[in-house]
């Protein structure tokens, strides 16, 4: 089978866990053996978060001076990511060729989602600090589960720049680590040249595309949670293993998780692929069916 496998940027990050090159490495590490589990068997392509990781960088750039713009700030988050992916996952998959590809993904100045900033990215603040870093930094900050942090458009992705190139790789049968972050957004000017865009594009909704693109068989978004709950953070949360497309509006996911996470496996589901959300360290089950949430097509179970 062909799988990209999606890993959030929660899942190399602990919530919570200071952004330190050690503990990034460890969770790097863990990720690693979920994947080398799943490449054993399943040619694959590896997609990441870098919410946690983007936040940062812009918070090191702008002590500096003016800092730098968010679509570069993408691109130095891939490099950094893919190195330590590629160099916790050759050891363990001996002989197998591996390419981390800084990708373009082409998005629509026109997108309605420069209106409203939505994406996390970076630390986790109480309240009371996130509004005061948002009047004197300029941001847009919002609730994310117990914290607040600055939230960044998030447009949707159109095309993916190196399309050809991945495709190429994955049949010469290279481990791609591709997509980072969602991609380095990119818009196309009148005269047909890329230019960055100050936004960071969703790494689920890119890596349905992607997986749509390449013909892949099935679709894993790993996260820190074991799936998709009713009633998530209630004390009768129940985890849902199979969800059909349909029942998915009236779940009521949080719009800046799980609720993205789930609409991309759902437009990925509907194509016919393997649709699955579930833990990084469940990978090579939940691809089985036996753990996580498996996104269905149709209404009904």
């Amino acid at each position: 089978m062909r799988v990209v496998i999606a890993l959030g940027g929660n899942a190399l990050l602990r919530r919570g866990e200071p952004l330190t090159a050690e503990n990034q490495r460890r969770n790097v590490a863990a990720a690693a053996r979920a994947i080398a589990a799943v490449a054993a068997q399943h040619d694959v392509v590896i997609t990441h978060g870098n919410g946690p990781q983007v936040g940062l960088l812009a918070l090191q750039a702008a002590a500096g001076g003016d800092g730098w713009p968010l679509d570069v700030l993408n691109a130095e988050s891939e490099g950094m990511i893919g190195y330590l992916i590629e160099q916790e996952l050759s050891p363990r998959l001996p002989g197998r060729r591996m390419a981390t590809l800084l990708t373009l993904v082409e998005i629509d100045p026109a997108d309605p989602a420069f209106a409203r900033p939505s994406k996390p990215i970076g630390p986790v603040y109480d309240e009371t600090e996130a509004r005061h870093l948002a009047a004197v930094r300029g941001w847009t900050v919002a609730p994310d589960g117990k914290g607040w942090r600055r939230v960044v458009p998030s447009p949707a992705p159109v095309r993916l720049i190196e399309i050809a190139t991945i495709r190429h790789l994955v049949a010469e049968g290279f481990v791609v680590i591709c997509a980072g972050g969602g991609g380095i957004p990119v818009a196309r000017s009148v005269s047909g040249a890329l230019y960055g865009v100050e936004a960071v594009i969703d790494k689920d909704r890119t890596s349905a595309l992607l997986a749509r693109d390449i013909g892949a068989d099935a679709l894993l978004l790993l996260t820190d949670v074991a799936g998709v709950y009713s009633g998530f953070g209630d004390a009768g949360a129940e985890l849902l293993p199979q969800i059909p497309v349909g029942q998915i509006p009236g779940l009521a996911l949080d719009p800046g998780s799980m609720g993205p996470k789930a609409a991309a496996a759902a437009a990925f589901a509907q194509g016919g692929g393997i649709a699955a959300i579930g833990r990084m360290e469940d990978a090579a089950d939940i691809l089985l069916g036996r753990a996580g949430s498996r996104i269905i097509a149709g209404n009904n179970a």
